[in-house]
């Protein structure tokens, strides 16, 4: 417990909590908000919803605060949360079969299959993306094509920079399993996001290899 303490101020901030300081709580919302909206979009279809899903976690957050041990980052734990709160709203969606649509400042994209989206690349590659708002919903598409545990710990990866052990702990994996996702999630997005690097549209490294060094 102390060594989290000593070295993450947002452990103290929630350990502020624990005795009841609200201030210290609005710090860490002020501070989380924005990042977990951000990941659950790409989890969960559209923007409303990632924002309902992140109201929930903290929520979840400040009813266990009076039984918060520090066992880990803040971080880590906040995604740990966030990580079961997504899972479960996969579930319900999957139940219900709903479409996954993804949300864009265009409009809603339909998320195609990945086999799909991938096939007969060369063919269907547009000319031009009309601007980086298309370009971006093209990533967001890709990456909403990936299953659930391979979305997840890709974007604790690109988005948080979370260690292989960080996403390990979040996704209670081992470190081999995480770096196993990881390099699945990657191989699949190469397949569907080739054409564009060709192109010229999408950058080189777009999916690089993150954190080779945190296990052999």
């Amino acid at each position: 417990m102390q060594k989290y303490e000593l070295l993450d101020p947002d452990v103290r901030l929630m350990l502020k909590v624990r005795e009841g300081n609200a201030a210290a709580f609005e710090k860490l919302v002020d501070k989380y908000q924005n990042r977990l909206i951000g990941v659950l979009e790409h989890l969960v279809p559209g923007r409303g919803q990632a924002e309902d899903l992140a109201q929930e976690v903290f929520m979840r957050v400040y009813r266990a605060r009076e039984s918060y041990v520090p066992g880990a980052k803040f971080s880590t734990w906040l995604f740990t949360i966030t990580h079961n709160v997504a899972s479960n709203a996969i579930r319900k969606l999957s139940r219900r079969k709903e479409v996954n649509l993804l949300s864009s400042p265009s409009g809603s994209i339909s998320v195609q299959p990945l086999d799909t989206m991938a096939k007969d690349k060369s063919g269907l590659m547009p000319t031009h993306l009309a601007d980086l708002n298309e370009m971006s919903a093209i990533v967001r598409s890709a990456v909403q094509a990936l299953n659930e545990r391979q979305r997840m710990a890709l974007l604790l990866s690109k988005f948080e920079g979370m260690s292989y052990i960080e996403i390990a702990e979040t996704m209670h994996l081992s470190t081999q399993a995480v770096k196993s996702l990881l390099s699945r999630a990657r191989t699949n997005l190469r397949d569907i996001l080739e054409p564009y690097v060709m192109s010229g549209q999408l950058p080189q490294g777009v999916f690089a290899e993150d954190h080779a060094d945190d296990i052999d």
